[in-house]
């Protein structure tokens, strides 16, 4: 990829989706989405049990539906997540303006980051609550495989949301800030070089004779 600013290509070039498809943070925009729909989606699908006297379901995490409902929420939004910088990195290199690409990297970071950490409380959460239940209320071990993808899927979420590409690093070296005044007191101390006769002073008016 050409280099520009931000770690973008020449602003206003044509979308390649083969060039867009093979970035490593595409991939793992695909992984990160595949992996939030298999969190909520198995608990979801699995993720509440009933015992045998029991008609009402419950969480399958220690019977603890907070447990689930974090789980749920933020297996979607990390979906919904996904979708939104997916398009936002298809649309990166059709913003021109510094400041604007500089605002969609640091948010890009920041999302990033705030997702890795929620992906790391869901993974502790699930996997104390899932210590925590009692083989008595479960006692078929219905959605035992549900529970583990769910936090299986959690722990290898929060290293795919921590990623980050090299080529948009925001410690990207830019041209120094100058106001007007810097500006002109750097052109008027600029001094043109002396012209090349000023160093010929003792050989002026010095004529080769013949012979």
């Amino acid at each position: 990829m050409d280099g520009g600013a931000f770690g973008a290509g020449k602003a206003g070039g044509a979308f390649d989706p083969q060039a867009f498809i093979r970035q490593p943070q595409t991939i793992l925009r695909f992984v990160s989405w595949v992996f939030s729909i298999v969190v909520f989606g198995s608990i979801v699908n699995e993720g509440y049990v009933n015992r045998m006297d029991e008609v009402e379901e419950h969480c399958i995490f220690n019977r603890n539906h907070n447990a689930c409902n974090y789980g749920i929420t933020v297996g979607v939004l990390a979906f919904l997540s996904c979708l939104l910088y997916l398009a936002l990195d298809a649309y990166f290199p059709q913003i021109s303006s510094v400041k604007d690409r500089k605002k969609a990297v640091l948010s890009d970071i920041g999302v990033s980051a705030f997702w890795a950490f929620l992906w790391f409380v869901g993974f502790c959460f699930l996997t104390n609550q899932w210590q925590a239940s009692k083989p008595e209320d479960n006692p078929l071990n219905e959605g035992g495989d549900a529970a583990r993808a769910a936090i299986t899927f959690s722990f290898f979420s929060i290293f795919t949301w921590d990623y980050m590409d090299p080529s948009q690093d925001s410690g990207m070296p830019y041209a120094p800030y100058t106001n007007e005044e810097d500006a002109a007191d750097a052109v008027g101390t600029y001094q043109q070089p002396p012209p090349a006769d000023a160093f010929d002073t003792e050989t002026q008016g010095y004529q080769t004779q013949n012979y």
